[in-house]
């Protein structure tokens, strides 16, 4: 497995990815509060990668089951977070959109992601990895606090910037 930046020709298997996993999510109930053709998009996956922001996880035989946007911008939300480990201004690198496609789960792959972002915070020099994830999202919930973050805070975010979701839990996780 490589976790690295992604680029152009990667575009297709990240909107398939989001693709993938919203439509399990209509046809199997959703455990994220994204929505198909609203956030995540092939258009926020390009943002991110003209930002330098997008990553993935490519499996030896080329697939790319795992996509994530890692930042060091904090969303304005996070100011009011009583977060426990300082990293103000770009000290923390923080985690948006990490999805790992249905077909490919339970293979671990999910606790590698986040394994690797830990890595890639020590390599830019972070002090911190933070996020949010919606609290009915157990999977996610579960994922993170089983690789050591704990919880902050709670509250409310536009995700995407375009979907209010109030029932957020705030993340962290020292580097």
């Amino acid at each position: 497995m490589i976790f690295r930046k992604a680029t152009e020709a990667d575009l297709d298997a990240v909107e398939a990815g989001y693709t993938e996993l919203l439509t399990h999510e209509r046809d199997h109930g959703a455990w994220t509060a994204w929505k198909l053709g609203v956030y995540p998009t092939r258009a926020s996956a390009r943002t991110a990668l003209e930002a330098g922001e997008l990553y993935v996880l490519e499996l030896e035989d080329g697939s790319l089951p795992v996509s994530v946007i890692l930042g060091r911008t904090q969303p304005e939300e996070y100011a009011s977070i009583p977060w426990q480990i300082p990293a103000d201004g770009d000290r923390a690198l923080v985690v948006h959109t990490l999805c790992v496609r249905p077909s490919a789960s339970g293979r671990g792959l999910g606790k590698e992601t986040v394994r690797q972002i830990l890595a890639e915070a020590r390599r830019q020099g972070c002090a911190a990895v933070r996020l949010d994830t919606g609290s009915q999202n157990k999977p996610a919930v579960g994922l993170y606090t089983g690789q050591g973050f704990t919880l902050a805070g709670t509250g409310s975010v536009q995700l995407g910037g375009q979907i209010p979701h109030a029932g957020q839990v705030f993340l962290e996780h020292a580097v």
